[in-house]
């Protein structure tokens, strides 16, 4: 099979899921919008999920104190990654104070809390405040095909919930978006995730994307990717890790 056309339901190895993983691409016109710009990708399989638990309890409360300490006397979003994330998503036609890069978005709720999602979802959570990186995750089951970061067409599907009721959006022209071969998988490159991906509390495969630019060197992004593996670990301790990080200069 050629590894063009794998698909996550083909993947029944570790060399399956390091060929699936191979597939993902960048497309140029993000190299030219932010030639620093990476992306490592993690996937896994092995997970075990559920609701929020000790474990995931206490690598969420212990990354919100830390954040607490590190931003006591300096704003959060005066951090240089998140003023390179709001340049980022300016030059993108976005507006960063109406739609927040993700990490911006929950640092801001460390006053009151970060809400308690499940237990893979507040792993990640807490790896993303810790290390002010970007990060999202996509239920491998439900994927289709390889990721893509592209600049969307504006004719593209996005499942999104509004009111409590399941909703098909679209992106914007231009708009920076996450996509498999379905439809788009997160808006405005880490701004909102899709609902058909969104990890659950049944998720035993996914992929885990951290977003970085230059502030963010390749050394600290790998630090935050290997503390996101080290607490998937000891709450799935036969989990399978493939990882690999994408340049903004990978041609689509």
């Amino acid at each position: 099979m050629s590894a063009t056309t794998l698909d996550p339901d083909d993947l029944k190895a570790p060399e399956d899921l390091a060929a699936w993983l191979a597939t993902a691409t960048v497309a140029p016109e993000i190299g030219a919008l932010r030639p620093d710009y990476r992306a490592l990708l993690i996937a896994a399989d092995g997970l075990l999920p559920g609701p929020s638990d000790e474990i995931s309890e206490r690598l969420l409360a212990g990354a919100e104190n830390e954040a607490r300490a590190r931003f006591a006397d300096t704003p959060h979003g005066e951090h240089p990654h998140l003023v390179a994330w709001h340049e980022a998503f300016r030059a993108a036609g976005a507006k960063p104070k109406r739609t927040r890069p993700s990490a911006d978005a929950l640092l801001r709720r460390l006053a009151t809390g970060l809400p308690r999602v499940n237990r893979l979802t507040d792993i990640y959570n807490a790896v993303s405040i810790a290390h002010v990186v970007p990060l999202g995750g996509e239920d491998l089951d439900h994927y289709r095909g390889a990721p893509r970061l592209v600049r969307a067409t504006g004719d593209e599907t996005f499942d999104t919930t509004a009111n409590g009721e399941s909703v098909v959006e679209s992106p914007d022209p231009g708009e920076v978006v996450w996509r498999d071969g379905v439809g788009v998988t997160c808006r405005r490159w880490n701004w909102r995730q899709c609902t058909r991906t969104q990890l659950t509390d049944t998720t035993t495969r996914a992929l885990f994307v951290l977003d970085a630019l230059g502030p963010m060197d390749d050394e600290a992004l790998e630090r935050a990717g290997d503390a996101l593996v080290d607490g998937l670990r000891a709450a799935s301790p036969r989990l399978r890790v493939v990882t690999r990080l994408v340049p903004a200069s990978t041609a689509g």
